[in-house]
């Protein structure tokens, strides 16, 4: 999904006025509270790409990159579960968390390995 065309060329010219940031933003609440988003939203594919490297990357399931911390909420009722899979497939629940999350980036990005 994305925006429409022409709202973002009057959400551009609503940044631009006023002085400060905190009246665009303030401005653009207002802008949504009169006219809502939900009819501005165009249901279409939203089209990107990867570089090649960063693709093979993904799909091999190896970063040479060091690993980022981050910091995520969870329920702790999750944390168990996570903890006892992890357990189950004898490996850090981290590592399991990471692997979700590449198979769960696989799938939304529709990649697969390339036939050539």
């Amino acid at each position: 999904m994305s925006l429409s065309g022409d709202t973002t060329n009057d959400i551009g010219k609503l940044e631009h006025m006023g002085s400060s940031s905190g009246k665009a933003r303030e401005h653009l609440a207002e802008y949504y509270d009169r006219r809502g988003v939900l009819g501005e939203l165009e249901e279409r594919p939203v089209e990107f790409a990867l570089e090649e490297e960063l693709r093979q990357q993904i799909l091999r399931g190896r970063s040479t990159r060091r690993l980022q911390n981050i910091s995520i909420k969870l329920d702790p009722a999750q944390i168990q579960a996570l903890r006892k899979i992890a357990t189950m497939k004898s490996i850090p629940y981290q590592t399991l968390i990471r692997q979700w999350l590449a198979e769960g980036i696989r799938k939304e990005l529709h990649l697969t390995a390339k036939s050539s």
